[in-house]
């Protein structure tokens, strides 16, 4: 049986891989990130494990936005940003009426359905995906949905960002800043809804030199690894913990 040392430790050692992981996938292999929604919601209630994981998200955009800031292409994000707030003014909307035993399976589905989102991206090739701007907008209304009901936006992004035709530098560049001005414009609505709180904070400051160091690997190793076998054990890792978040 389980003693409430244990469930203690479990947080503190989840968190601290959460850390490394978000800074790893802030300049490192964006992808990875998809995993932190589940692994969170483990040992955190559903809302508030979207709380905590906000604040190590800003921390590791920082460190993005220091390495990858002068990449950034500004113009491909304008055709964006109004459909993102759009989308996050409805995921606010939805977050006042979603109780937490709902806030899991939905998280769940959230993840499984932007996974399957990317293996469509794949299997389509980058080359077909529509250069409208209605698909702008589609993709800037999820973007904002996803972000705010779960910190999940990450393989709408990649859709959005690959569409663009941008090399690996501008692809961080600009992926740095839309998180860092979208995470920042969120943290006041999840302060109001009581999902961050200073006991949240507090944790996730202990996590800040992980977050550095997993920023530090990531830009030291991205040249060394082989990405296509990584980002299948992350997808594979995500859709356990989906599947965990829903049963």
């Amino acid at each position: 049986m389980s003693s409430p040392v244990d469930g203690a430790t479990l947080t503190y050692v989840v968190g601290a891989l959460a850390a490394l992981v978000v800074g790893f996938s802030k300049t490192g292999i964006p992808g990875a990130g998809i995993v932190l929604v589940p692994l969170m919601a483990i040992v955190f209630p559903a809302k508030t494990s979207v709380g905590v994981l906000l604040p190590m998200l800003i921390m590791g955009d920082f460190f993005a936005v220091g390495f990858y800031r002068h990449h950034a292409q500004w113009r491909k994000l304008a055709a964006l940003l109004p459909a993102v707030a759009g989308g996050m003014l409805a995921a606010t909307w939805a977050l006042t009426r979603i109780q937490d035993h709902q806030m899991k399976p939905l998280l769940g589905w959230l993840v499984l359905s932007l996974l399957a989102l990317e293996l469509i991206r794949r299997r389509l090739g980058w080359e077909r995906i529509p250069h409208h701007w209605s698909f702008a907008v589609a993709m800037g209304l999820l973007a904002g949905f996803g972000t705010t009901i779960g910190n999940a936006a990450g393989p709408v992004m990649t859709v959005y960002l690959v569409s663009r035709n941008l090399d690996k530098h501008q692809f961080l560049g600009t992926s740095a800043w839309f998180f860092m001005l979208v995470n920042l414009a969120k943290f006041p609505i999840f302060w109001r809804l009581g999902m961050i709180t200073p006991q949240t904070l507090g944790f996730d400051l202990l996590g800040l030199p992980l977050i550095a160091a997993g920023a530090l690997a990531g830009r030291a190793l991205l040249p060394h690894l082989p990405q296509r076998a990584f980002t299948a054990v992350v997808m594979a890792l995500a859709v356990l913990g989906a599947l965990k978040l829903i049963v």
